[in-house]
């Protein structure tokens, strides 16, 4: 059996930024991989607020649709809480016994990643692929490839932007191109089109 070396490339993606595209877009450009598989949380393991996982699926998906090789799972949903890395790395092995695991990462979390769960065995079954990020200390000089932004950052722009729409309101087209037009040139520069789309067009991240 020929196997396919597949990265996977979890994350909470609330949302999904320009930084998560440009991760995946260089592994698969350069050869890192063959495949990318995107996988939002289901629950965060350290009990962190997220907007729903559906919202969260279906923001990835369009955010990475354009991207050839590249697959958003919603396996962790299926698997249950609590969301564990090592879990998923197990189902994965179980259900593509022709895959070879890697786990890409950015090296804003490398300061983190060997508090997870049983790092040892996730490091043995999926081996790190670990991107230099801009403002991270853990980059050791290396030239960074990924931009320094945040999820963090970009909700607390997103709360300043998308207005409080109640329950009632009706959405429509017209209404989310005047969200869209009012958007800071920042925010537009951090979030893919497709997701600042569907962020106004369900009122999300606004502020309360």
């Amino acid at each position: 059996m020929s196997s396919v070396t597949v990265a996977l490339f979890g994350g909470s993606f609330n949302p999904p930024h320009v930084g998560h595209v440009l991760a995946v877009a260089y592994a698969l450009s350069v050869g890192l991989v063959e495949r990318v598989l995107v996988v939002p949380v289901f629950e965060h393991a350290l009990g962190k607020r997220l907007v729903s996982f559906q919202h969260r699926l279906e923001m990835a998906q369009r955010a990475f649709a354009w991207l050839p090789g590249v697959e958003v799972s919603p396996i962790e949903a299926r698997l249950g809480a609590p969301s564990r890395t090592l879990r998923t790395i197990q189902a994965l092995e179980f259900e593509h016994p022709d895959w070879r695991l890697r786990l890409l990462v950015g090296s804003d979390i490398t300061g983190e990643i060997e508090k997870w769960h049983a790092f040892e065995e996730i490091q043995r079954r999926a081996p790190p692929l670990i991107l230099p990020r801009a403002g991270s200390s853990d980059q050791a000089g290396a030239l960074p490839l990924l931009p320094e932004v945040s999820s963090t950052a970009v909700r607390q722009l997103l709360e300043r932007a998308i207005p409080r729409r109640e329950a009632s309101e009706p959405g429509g087209v017209v209404a989310v191109d005047a969200q869209l037009a009012s958007l800071s040139p920042q925010l537009a520069s951090l979030v893919p089109r497709a997701v600042l789309e569907y962020i106004a067009e369900h009122g999300l991240y606004a502020a309360t």
